[in-house]
């Protein structure tokens, strides 16, 4: 059976070893994420892995299972397992396409990027990104705009680790939650939804009242190798509106 601990990388504190059935899983997931084996894509069958890793078909099945259960592959009876998109991808673009939810209300849209910055994340940005250890990171903050007025304020942190072309992009011209989706493979992602008093960098921006109530969507989205960004929206309150339809649930008996 191969040795199941990864190379210590220079200047990195060690790592503890996977476990097979995670190593599998993770070397799948990459594969995905890359874009090697896009939507569509037979994956190895189960007695092809198994000889790949000299290990049991047990070992494999928990990886894949693992990966059906993250919305990443899809097995269908006799003919194997395939990628498919993740399950939350449509309802995640849904939300934070705010080009299309500002024409969709009638409305000519803009982006004005207010700043950025490229620095080593602090104590705060890793906390926002969730990383488990330091390393640069590139902060955007800008104005969406509905009919010149505004819509609502994007304050984002992205990995540079992760995404090192983001250095060399101009977000001036790319709103970066646009790009971001079209250039950078991502497996998931975690949404907070609060309401909150606008503090007065907030207010200034968006032209509110301080405290004026507004609506904050937090999302963060990673890939298997760690966190790509992490981004706040901040809509004023009577600029957004969350809407779910729902049928009702089965009555016992």
């Amino acid at each position: 059976m191969p040795d199941e601990t990864p190379a210590r990388a220079p200047g990195k504190e060690p790592t503890k070893p996977l476990a097979l059935h995670a190593r599998i899983q993770r070397d799948v997931e990459n594969r995905i994420v890359s874009g090697e084996w896009p939507p569509g894509t037979r994956i190895p069958f189960e007695h092809e892995l198994t000889a790949e890793y000299g290990c049991s078909r047990m070992t494999v099945n928990k990886a894949l299972s693992e990966l059906v259960k993250k919305g990443l592959i899809e097995r269908r009876r006799k003919s194997g397992s395939y990628v498919r998109q993740p399950e939350v991808l449509s309802a995640v673009l849904e939300i934070h396409q705010l080009e299309r939810e500002v024409r969709a209300l009638g409305l000519a849209y803009d982006f004005r990027l207010i700043e950025r910055e490229e620095r080593m994340a602090d104590e705060g940005d890793r906390k926002r990104l969730r990383l488990a250890r330091s390393g640069r990171v590139l902060s955007l903050k800008g104005l969406h705009t509905a009919g010149r007025r505004p819509f609502c304020l994007e304050d984002r942190l992205v990995s540079l680790e992760e995404v090192p072309q983001a250095r060399e992009t101009d977000f001036a011209r790319n709103p970066p939650g646009a790009w971001l989706l079209e250039q950078v493979p991502w497996s998931a992602a975690e949404h907070r939804i609060r309401a909150t008093g606008a503090d007065r960098d907030a207010a200034d921006i968006l032209d509110l009242a301080e405290g004026a109530p507004c609506l904050v969507i937090e999302r963060r989205t990673w890939n298997a190798s760690g966190s790509i960004t992490q981004v706040d929206l901040t809509y004023p309150g009577d600029m957004h509106t969350l809407v779910a339809q729902f049928a009702p649930s089965a009555r016992p008996g």
